[in-house]
């Protein structure tokens, strides 16, 4: 009956009402059963010979036909009180899971509302941010382009208030450094009245604007900034102790005393075809390789105790004055190919730890290379020395090429070490003075003023 009951729940899994007439027919059964065992007890006390016997069996078959009445009603009860009890514990279970639902589904709401409360905050903490951003470009627009009109100003004194406007604005906002100097450097690019006093010192002003960030180590030092002064007319340019990144002076002029010393050097220092007055270029050092081709120097040139790491290109430059490389060290192939020093030049205890190209080089002045090491080859091939030629306690580690060379002054070898024997392929010397020449050097007079030095 219990199978059948359950039969009868809908598909869903809900439970339906057990009908009346169900009831009704498990007791007709039950009534049905009883009389049926009743009558066949009652059947087999009749077949008993004795009539106490047929008494007694009958009223035992009378009370088993009630007992099994009683018992089959028994049993219907007792799967009524079953249904009853799975009925009420199902019912529990559906009223704990609904319960559940709904806690879950509480649940759910309560982080959607969360969700879309903390959605709409960060959407309105966007907006605010970017209105913010919005007004504080407008407002570093409008402070820049200011700036700029008043350093296009016709009044110098104005001109001075828009560099000032300027560094500060970049002081302010690091992301607009680049812009500031790339501004600052095509203003000293820009063509300027000669000897204007007022706009003078506008420029010296914007270049120290550039130098004063441009100091690796002080607070206001704007790292990797990169110059492009290409052509610009620089009247005491002072950038010692800056870090240069990649700083072009191509065609630059110099006027005044123009200083490098202990600039850094990184990435590239270009002064190719610049003029230079009074130029002190000491304790420079750095990774960055330097080229002077073209260069001139109007006036003193100095770069005792620079460091060229990253190479030295010298190449058809001129030395108005005395050049001095006083304990330089050349750690790469270093050119000096057809450059002019017309008042000689120092490389006493100079170190090249490269190669040492001076081809078709010519020294007016005296020539001091006392104390110099060659770690390389040295080319002074087409050389002209046209004054005093100072070799002593020169060290040669590689190979000396002196081929054709020219020495129109005292040549002096004195103390100077060679691993090899120098070549000398036809080089020639003036006659009339002393020479002091590397061991084994073979030396035949020409004519009455040259000598001639042969290769062993």
């Amino acid at each position: 009956m219990l199978s059948a009951v359950r039969a009868k729940e809908a598909p869903d899994g809900q439970l339906r009402v057990m009908p009346w007439w169900l009831v009704l027919l498990g007791l007709l059964l039950a009534a049905l059963l009883g009389w049926l065992v009743l009558d066949w007890l009652l059947g087999e006390a009749d077949r008993a010979t004795q009539p106490d016997t047929r008494a007694t069996l009958r009223v035992d078959a009378i009370r088993t036909g009630l007992t099994v009445v009683a018992g089959t009603g028994g049993g219907l009860a007792l799967l009524l009180a079953a249904r009853r009890q799975w009925i009420g514990e199902r019912a529990q279970r559906h009223q704990e899971a609904v319960a559940a639902r709904d806690q879950e589904h509480r649940e759910r709401v309560q982080a959607h509302t969360e969700a879309v409360t903390a959605a709409a905050e960060r959407h309105q903490e966007r907006l605010a941010a970017a209105a913010e951003h919005d007004a504080g470009e407008r407002r570093l627009t409008e402070l820049y382009t200011r700036a700029v009109e008043l350093l296009g100003s016709d009044s110098a004194a104005v001109r001075l208030g828009g560099l000032h406007a300027l560094e500060r604005l970049g002081q302010d906002h690091p992301a607009q450094r680049p812009t500031i100097m790339a501004v600052l450097c095509a203003y000293l690019r820009m063509p300027s009245a000669d000897g204007e006093p007022r706009e003078t010192e506008v420029r010296r002003s914007a270049q120290r604007v550039l130098t004063r960030h441009l100091r690796a180590g002080d607070p206001a030092h704007w790292p990797g900034t990169v110059l492009d002064l290409s052509g610009a007319r620089l009247d005491g340019f002072d950038a010692s102790g800056c870090e240069l990144v990649d700083a072009d002076f191509s065609g630059a002029v110099f006027t005044g005393a123009t200083t490098f010393a202990g600039a850094t050097v990184r990435g590239r220092l270009r002064l190719v075809d610049a003029v230079l007055a009074d130029a002190a270029l000491d304790d420079l050092a750095g990774d960055g390789e330097v080229a002077l081709d073209g260069a001139r120097f109007a006036g003193r040139a100095s770069f005792d105790r620079a460091r060229f790491t990253g190479g030295l290109s010298c190449r058809r430059a001129a030395f108005t004055e005395r050049a001095s490389f006083h304990g330089a060290g050349f750690d790469r192939p270093t050119s000096f190919d057809a450059t002019h020093f017309d008042d000689g030049a120092t490389f006493t205890e100079a170190a090249f730890a490269g190669g040492l190209s001076m081809e078709h080089t010519e020294f007016a002045g005296p020539a001091d290379f006392r104390g110099t090491r060659f770690a390389d080859m040295a080319l002074f091939r087409w050389t002209v020395f046209a004054a005093e030629a100072w070799f002593e306690r020169a060290h040669f580690a590689g190979a000396a090429n002196f081929g054709r060379v020219r020495f129109q002054g005292p040549a002096s070898f004195e103390g100077a070490r060679l691993h090899r024997p120098p070549q000398v392929d036809q080089a020639r010397a003036t006659a009339g003075v002393a020479h002091v020449w590397p061991e084994g050097t073979t030396v035949r007079r020409l004519d009455d003023e040259w000598l001639v030095l042969v290769d062993r």
